[in-house]
């Protein structure tokens, strides 16, 4: 991979093992819209929020007819490292995507590596993982992760999506981008434009960072039910006051174990293991968490136990059979279900 300054833009030309739409639209994040028009299988677009930032970026896949370098049926690392693709992140620096892109997108982890891991552990997941190889593991924010996935419970993802966007543009801080050169070059479709309510005009757009705790801290139960939040209201208040009293914020889960860190985010109200799980997975980076719920039950008593198991001896199963590895491999299990079972 090379790292290019194209005057305000930066590329990341022949990144390999990296899908921006497998990555974003598995269900790991919930803060993103494309903008594109999606009429190109070869290329994709998006607006993403994350970290007080505003990305618009794209995505142009070199040769989406073979999903691998080398195709034989060595034992070869380089068996699972999917070919490149270019990605552009659009008025971005270098500095910015030091500080905060590159980690986020998880550039450095040898994801080659890690397929070949899970494949060994699971066969069966082989085929998924060549169909899909360029899925990655976001590092996101500790507190917009806890709150969006409060927010998940019983929700199809599009309306997680609805209710993160309402609280954001109710209490987030505003950013405007400018989208002339965007809607010029085919990042931004006129659809797009038709379905965002906040666009200034032609040249710019507004955006809603995702509240902060203090930003949070200011809203009453009746403004986040007014966020379609419904039940979950009152479970993202005492998630709040859990963590602007300094009880449970980020900085209380160094040190623990991931059995203890889980213990101490189900203190939460409304949180239960399968919340817990997500938050440690997509939001303190404990990548061997494993999320287990009807659908992710369902999956793994398919494969391997063929009869009805409890969730807490699935999980135990998932974490000695894929170790480090097990939140990784959840998200292609996730994949096999959805091919395989009905």
């Amino acid at each position: 991979m090379k790292v290019i300054i194209d005057g305000k833009d930066l590329v990341l030309a022949d990144l390999a093992d990296f899908d921006i739409k497998q990555t974003l639209e598995c269900g790991q994040c919930f803060n993103f819209v494309r903008t594109d028009a999606g009429t190109d299988s070869s290329f994709c677009a998006y607006k993403i929020i994350a970290g007080g930032r505003v990305l618009f970026v794209s995505q142009t896949i070199h040769d989406k007819s073979s999903g691998y370098i080398d195709g034989s049926s060595s034992d070869s690392l380089q068996d699972y490292t999917s070919r490149g693709c270019n990605l552009t992140l659009y008025d971005t620096s270098f500095e910015d995507y030091e500080i905060f892109w590159k980690r986020y997108f998880d550039i450095e982890t040898d994801y080659g590596r890690i397929k070949k891991e899970i494949i060994k552990a699971c066969p069966e997941l082989e085929e998924v993982i060549r169909e899909n190889p360029g899925i990655r593991l976001l590092h996101q924010e500790y507190f917009e992760t806890l709150i969006s996935f409060i927010i998940s419970q019983n929700k199809q993802i599009p309306q997680i999506k609805a209710v993160v966007r309402q609280l954001s543009e109710m209490a987030g801080r505003k950013i405007e981008s400018e989208i002339i050169k965007l809607y010029k070059n085919g990042l931004i479709s006129d659809d797009f434009l038709k379905r965002e309510s906040n666009c200034i005009d032609d040249f710019s757009i507004t955006s809603y960072c995702f509240p902060t705790i203090e930003e949070m801290n200011r809203l009453s139960e009746d403004d986040i039910r007014a966020c379609k939040a419904g039940f979950r209201a009152p479970y993202i208040m005492d998630a709040v006051r859990r963590t602007i009293s300094g009880e449970i914020t980020e900085d209380s889960f160094k040190g623990l174990s991931t059995d203890e860190a889980r213990q101490l985010l189900m203190k939460i109200k409304g949180v239960g293991e399968k919340v817990a799980n997500c938050v440690l997975l997509f939001g303190l980076g404990r990548r061997e968490a494993f999320p287990v719920d009807v659908w992710m039950k369902r999956i793994m008593e398919d494969i391997y136990f063929h009869k009805d198991t409890p969730k807490d001896v699935i999980e135990a199963f998932a974490t000695d059979r894929f170790g480090e590895y097990a939140g990784y491999a959840q998200q292609y299990l996730f994949i096999y279900g959805k091919n395989k079972l009905k």
